[in-house]
């Protein structure tokens, strides 16, 4: 493990955003859907997330989750994601999202 500094922490824009679609990518190599959030005055920004196994779109729609906005846009397949949807591995290797306890106003930065 690598450690770094309090600035380098900082330089990472996790930012609280509430998702507002979900659709299917069926052209992903492993299961994923497409999202899209608000990240409230970052902007409204889509997503690819490998989130299939624990989550159904209509669990996700409405829901807070945290997302890093200051990677450049990452090309996947002819869909380009903007921000990168932060989660944990279970112990088969699936994504569970890291999610916001209590409603923050979109674009809270986590600290």
């Amino acid at each position: 493990m690598e450690i770094i500094s309090w600035n380098d922490f900082e330089k990472v824009e996790l930012r609280a955003g509430t998702i507002l679609e979900v659709l299917e990518f069926p052209e992903a190599r492993k299961p994923a859907f497409k999202i899209k959030a608000d990240f409230g005055e970052f902007g409204i920004k889509w997503s690819s997330a490998q989130i299939t196994k624990h989550y159904t779109k209509d669990d996700l729609v409405g829901r807070q989750i945290v997302g890093v906005v200051n990677f450049h846009k990452k090309q996947i397949g002819r869909f380009m994601s903007e921000f990168l949807v932060t989660g944990f591995t279970d112990e088969n290797g699936d994504i569970v999202l890291a999610s916001v306890e209590k409603p923050v106003p979109n674009g809270a930065k986590l600290v």
